[in-house]
């Protein structure tokens, strides 16, 4: 009985250990083959985004893939590679507040809350399966803060 056991149980286990080898990363539902990743500077074209801001973002990017996937961030020759440019890093008033007080004590209308809206145009190639592949496709981010918190990082 107990080698029936090990016959039934020891193909499973070994299809447990192998298959995680055959995993296809995906990346908007298109999966693909490929083992490293190419990821070029991102370049800042805003006028209010700070100094740093595409090199942060290239970091963040390289980052993800690191932490989240199977994929070797390479400095060239990438089998998927992936740039862009950051087309807008903005600032809104949401939440209005009506001025408070009267006379010289008066505080302004201003927005309780701020959005921060940040905005990437990419472009990604697959180099093993063109048809995953895109060009200038914009991703927007946002984020709300209190105005009265000064923790705007």
């Amino acid at each position: 009985m107990k080698h029936i056991r090990i016959l039934i149980l020891f193909p499973i286990l070994m299809a447990m250990l192998l298959l995680p080898g055959c995993m296809k990363y995906s990346m908007s539902g298109a999966s693909t083959n490929a083992k490293s990743i190419q990821v070029d500077p991102f370049f800042n074209n805003t006028e209010l985004g700070p100094a740093n801001f595409g090199q942060t973002v290239t970091n963040r990017v390289k980052d993800y893939f690191q932490q989240n996937s199977s994929l070797r961030v390479v400095p060239t020759n990438g089998e998927l590679q992936i740039e862009g440019t950051i087309v807008t890093y903005a600032t809104a008033p949401i939440a209005p507040q009506a001025s408070q007080g009267t006379g010289a004590n008066t505080t302004p209308n201003y927005g309780a809350q701020t959005r921060l809206t940040i905005t990437l145009k990419v472009n990604y190639v697959d180099n093993a399966e063109e048809k995953n592949s895109f060009k200038d496709r914009s991703f927007t981010f946002y984020a709300d803060f209190d105005n009265d918190s000064q923790n705007f990082a």
